[in-house]
């Protein structure tokens, strides 16, 4: 079972309020001390904190209730209650929160980020409140307000820096594997790699960014094929995406078209983000055949040749990406 989790569904609510105190004052020599009840205290809040030390939902995969505590009621000598216990899900960054009806209502994107997604409700007002000239001794309070409860959906959205986009079996996980110290499975068959995985690259004077290797996208992705949505999701918060195409492809630019098209189906602003182009395995080319290759591309989208298992074009490419991501050139 993989250890990556992008996806729950929890049912949480938070604690009700405690109801007010209707006590009257009773003390030797103070036969009519009038009314000093306290207030309720307020139920405890469910908060959505972000931990930078996360990078999976997998603590959360079996917490199928999360119940906060309620607040105490108010006591005599106008003392409020207790608060109830606030609520933590700690959840990697990146992490959204919607409802049962599909809405965002949360989004974490720093470390120690706090957000409430359910509110306790609000203690009662005790009897001192209410007390007046007409009504000098109420012996009523207000009850605590209900807690909010409903189920809430969690959604990973990875941040990287670098995404790799393209077909099954292109050779992202190779290159991952080639650049960073990440492990990912690699073999000769179509989805290999069945949940994404980070890594990062090292690169020159001790600098660094993020790879992410998401599955593969085949034709049809937008509308559920294959792993579908599932993973589409994970290329919308990376700065860049490096579409790789393997060398042994039988139209190059018509598979980074048809790569191209799947993300402007399943979110067009995808379109908006700086890209790169690659064709893998290049160990499989001479240099006439990567100029045939390249003349498939438009003058301004040129491919760069890299082989993840020989390191040819590796430091090319790991230039390429270092200057769409920080705007400059390479600093030897």
């Amino acid at each position: 079972m993989s250890n990556f989790v992008d996806y729950v569904k929890i049912h949480c609510k938070s604690g009700h309020g405690g109801a007010g105190s209707s006590h009257l004052r009773r003390e030797k020599y103070i036969p009519k001390g009038g009314p000093d009840g306290g207030d309720g205290g307020r139920g405890g809040h469910v908060i959505m904190k972000g931990n930078a030390h996360e990078w999976t939902l997998l603590p959360l995969r079996y917490t199928r209730h999360i119940k906060a505590e309620r607040g105490q009621n108010g006591m005599k000598n106008q003392l409020t209650g207790a608060y109830g216990e606030d609520i933590y899900i700690e959840v990697p960054l990146g992490t959204i929160a919607k409802n049962e009806e599909g809405e965002i209502i949360a989004e974490i994107l720093e470390d120690g980020q706090e957000i409430i997604i359910k509110h306790g409700g609000r203690g009662g007002k005790g009897n001192e409140h209410f007390k007046s000239a007409t009504n000098q001794t109420p012996r009523f309070a207000q009850p605590g307000e209900d807690g909010e409860e409903g189920f809430v959906i969690f959604e990973l959205k990875l941040l990287a820096d670098v995404g790799l986009v393209g077909f099954p079996n292109a050779g992202k996980s190779t290159l991952l594997a080639a650049v960073s110290a990440a492990k990912p499975k690699i073999a000769n068959y179509a989805f290999t790699t069945l949940a994404p995985n980070l890594g990062i690259v090292d690169y020159r004077n001790y600098k660094s960014f993020v790879m992410a290797d998401i599955p593969g996208i085949i034709e049809g992705a937008a509308e559920g094929k294959g792993l579908g949505h599932r993973f589409l999701r994970h290329i919308e918060r990376n700065s860049i995406l490096l579409f790789m195409i393997p060398a042994d492809s039988e139209s190059h630019f018509q598979e980074f078209k048809i790569l191209e098209n799947e993300l402007k189906e399943y979110n067009p602003e995808l379109m908006d983000k700086d890209f790169l182009i690659s064709v893998s395995k290049s160990d499989l080319l001479d240099d006439e055949l990567k100029a045939e290759i390249a003349k498939e591309f438009p003058e301004n989208r040129k491919p760069i040749f890299f082989s993840g298992v020989t390191q040819e074009g590796i430091m090319e490419l790991k230039d390429a990406i270092w200057k769409r991501l920080h705007g400059e050139g390479q600093n030897l």
